[in-house]
C-alpha cells in the first residue's frame, strides 16, 4: 500500500468515526488555539508598554526614592540638579491621592505636585487652558491642571477652565485640562490633578520629593546625564544607594521586555499542557481502534501486507488526526485573538513564528503519541488476530 492510499484509508476512517475523531482532536485543537491566543495576549503587552514607555522620549531620566526616611529630597537641593552637565530640564515630583468635588461630582483623584517643565519633561500636551507657571510655585497659588479623566468626572458637558474645585475641602482654580494619554502599567494617567509643587506639599502634608524627572539635552548624553544624577546623589546622601535608583526609558524598556517575554512563555507553557493531553488522547483513541479492527489486521497480513505498511497505516491515521486539528486550532486561535482585540483593549501581537511552531507542535505530537498504537499494530499475530471476535 503506498503513501496516498494510506492517506486516503485514514481520511475514510475519521469520516466513518466523525465524533471520535472530533473528541480525539478536541485536545490537539484547544491546545494549538490556546498557544496562540495567551502568547499574542503576552506578547501584545510587552509591544504596548514597550510603545508608552519609548512615547515619554529616549531622553528621559527618572530618579525615583524607594525610602523617602532615609532619602528626604528638598527644595533648596533642586538648584544641584539643574546645574549638572548633559540636563537641561528638572521637574520635582511630589504625589499623594486626594478627593476632589465640584458641587455634587465628586472623585478620588492621585494629585501630583510639580513644577512648569514637568509638562515637556513627560511629554504631555494640553487640550484646554494653560499649564502652571514658575510664578505659580512661588506664590503658592491655588491653581490645578486636570487630566481628561478628571475633567469629564467632575465638569460633565462643560468647559472647566476658569471654574473652582474643591480638593481635600479647599478651593482651587481650574487654569487648564490635558490630553488624554490612556492606561500605562495598569494605571491611568487621566485621572490626576497636576497642581503647583509648594501648594500640593501643603495638600498632601509631606515636603519630601519622591520623584524627580530629568530631560538630557540629547539621547547621546543620556548616559553623561545619568552618572551626574548618580555622582550628586552620593554626594548628598553618602551610603544610601539602596534607597533610591537612577533609570532611563532604556532601563524601563529592557526590564518590561522581560519581565513580558517571561509571562509570555509561561503561558505558552501552560497552553501546551493542552497540547500533551491531546497528545496522549489521540494514543488512547488509536489503541482502542487497534483493538476494534483486530481482524482487519489479521486479514491484511494474511493477503501479504508487512510489518511496516500495518505500522504506516496508523501512524499516518495519527498524523492526519493531529494535522486537522493543528489546522483548526490556528484558525480558530487566530479568530478568537480577532475577537478578543475587536472588543476588548488588550492589544494582541500575531506572530508567524508563533503560530507556526503551535501547528508543527501538533504533528510532532500525532508523530510521538501515534507510534505506540501503530507499533502495537504491526506486531499482531496474523493467525491470532484472525481469531479475534
Amino acid at each position: 500500500m503506498n503513501l496516498v492510499e494510506s492517506i486516503k484509508m485514514a481520511f475514510k476512517s475519521i469520516k466513518n468515526n466523525k465524533i471520535r475523531a472530533l473528541l480525539t482532536m478536541l485536545g490537539i485543537i484547544i491546545g494549538v488555539a490556546s498557544v496562540i491566543t495567551l502568547v499574542g495576549v503576552g506578547q501584545g503587552s510587552s509591544q504596548s508598554v514597550t510603545e508608552d514607555i519609548g512615547s515619554l522620549g529616549t531622553n528621559l531620566l527618572t530618579l525615583s526614592v524607594n525610602d523617602t526616611t532615609s532619602v528626604q529630597l528638598k527644595d533648596d537641593q533642586l538648584t544641584q540638579f539643574e546645574e549638572l552637565r548633559g540636563i537641561s530640564k528638572v521637574a520635582p515630583v511630589v504625589t499623594g491621592r486626594v478627593s476632589s468635588k465640584n458641587g455634587e461630582n465628586s472623585t478620588q483623584v492621585s494629585i501630583t505636585g510639580t513644577n512648569s517643565t514637568y509638562l515637556s519633561v513627560r511629554s504631555l500636551t494640553l487640550s484646554q487652558g494653560r499649564f502652571i507657571s514658575d510664578m505659580d510655585n512661588e506664590l503658592r497659588q491655588k491653581v490645578v491642571v486636570l487630566g481628561s479623566d478628571t475633567a469629564s468626572t467632575l465638569f460633565p458637558n462643560q468647559n472647566p477652565v476658569g471654574q473652582s474645585i474643591q480638593v481635600e475641602g479647599v478651593s482651587f482654580k481650574v487654569v487648564g485640562v490635558l490630553e488624554s494619554v490612556g492606561t500605562s502599567l495598569g494605571m491611568s494617567g487621566d485621572s490626576v490633578i497636576v497642581a503647583p509643587l509648594s501648594t500640593t506639599q501643603r495638600v498632601v502634608k509631606n515636603t519630601t520629593i519622591g520623584t524627580i524627572y530629568f530631560q538630557a539635552e540629547s539621547e547621546d548624553r543620556i548616559n553623561l546625564a545619568k552618572f551626574q544624577v548618580q555622582g550628586l546623589m552620593t554626594t548628598l546622601f553618602p551610603n544610601s544607594s539602596d534607597y533610591y535608583s537612577v533609570s532611563t526609558q532604556e532601563d524601563l524598556m529592557k526590564t518590561m521586555s522581560s519581565v513580558s517575554n517571561t509571562m509570555s512563555l509561561m503561558l505558552g507553557g501552560i497552553a501546551s499542557i493542552s497540547l500533551l493531553v491531546g497528545g496522549i488522547g489521540i494514543m488512547n483513541i488509536m489503541l482502542v481502534s487497534v483493538s476494534e479492527r483486530t481482524k482487519e489486521i489479521g486479514i491484511r497480513k494474511a493477503i501479504g501486507a508487512n510489518r511496516q505498511s500495518i505500522l504506516l497505516q496508523f501512524l499516518i491515521e495519527a498524523i492526519v488526526l493531529s494535522t486537522l486539528g493543528g489546522l483548526i486550532g490556528v484558525f480558530l486561535g487566530l479568530g478568537v485573538s480577532k475577537l478578543m482585540e475587536l472588543f476588548s483593549s488588550i492589544t494582541i501581537s500575531y506572530s508567524l513564528s508563533v503560530t507556526s511552531l503551535a501547528f508543527l507542535f501538533s504533528l510532532l505530537i500525532g508523530v510521538v503519541f501515534g507510534v505506540f498504537p501503530a507499533n502495537k499494530a504491526s506486531k499482531l499475530n496474523p493467525i491470532q488476530a484472525l481469531r479475534q471476535e
